[in-house]
């Protein structure tokens, strides 16, 4: 008897003829043109582009931040275009993490406050003890009560990984983590976001214009005007 072989696993991720048409004073500007994309559970993609090709609007659909014109997201097989702003705030705290290039800390908490407060929405228990393991995790345990003022940017970035990865999120979004960084202190936050992704087997998506930090990915993602015109594996 032949062997019957396996069928492919579901990728985690599936983006299939997306569009984003928005307004604008001189008429409907098409930000994304038809993306169809697969992202398998587990892996690293880097995806690419020129400013204005649409990478941060595809992370932000993708994330239930912005709203598609057309066509379809799924996470982990549950179509995600069609949910409510609730269904999609639910979403985004249990399965979805972002780390943005601006830090978006709560000014007034502390380090420990700001990991532990999205826990705390998600209903999980142990929110401070699991938020002070990410901080301990990110080499921040001796910062646990400093607010972000007081935290240099490298710092900042540090404690926004830990809050993403606290939840055990099954996708990580990162939109040009870097940016704001330091090239030493950008090194020092990409190799701990790589190695946290592979301690805890998170799917990764990073938008960079760093073609050598891309290549770190298992697969490079490329776009130009709002369309997906090449695809590099590792």
């Amino acid at each position: 008897m032949d062997a019957i072989s396996p069928l492919p696993a579901k990728p985690l991720v599936r983006v299939k003829n997306l569009f984003l048409t928005v307004p604008s004073a001189a008429g409907p500007v098409n930000i994304l043109r038809g993306v169809d994309l697969d992202i398998a559970r587990g892996e690293a993609v880097g995806l690419i582009g020129p400013s204005g090709s649409g990478k941060t609007s595809l992370l932000m659909v993708l994330a239930g931040l912005e709203r598609a014109t057309s066509g379809t997201v799924s996470l982990d097989g549950q179509e995600i275009t069609g949910l409510n702003e609730d269904a999609l705030a639910k979403l985004r705290r249990e399965r979805v993490g972002i780390v943005f290039q601006a830090f978006h800390l709560i000014p007034t908490m502390t380090a420990l406050e700001n990991v532990a407060i999205p826990l705390e929405l998600a209903g999980v228990r142990d929110a401070n003890v699991r938020a002070r393991a990410a901080l301990e995790a990110v080499g921040l345990g001796h910062r646990l009560t400093h607010l972000p003022g007081q935290l240099s940017g490298g710092e900042q970035q540090r404690t926004a990984l830990a809050r993403a990865f606290a939840p055990e999120p099954s996708l990580l979004l990162a939109d040009e983590p870097t940016g704001n960084l330091d090239h030493a202190t950008g090194e020092t936050v990409i190799d701990l976001l790589f190695a946290l992704r592979q301690r805890t087997g998170t799917t990764l998506l990073l938008i960079t214009h760093d073609r050598s930090l891309a290549a770190r990915c298992d697969r490079q993602v490329h776009l130009s005007d709002g369309c997906v015109d090449e695809v590099v594996a590792a």
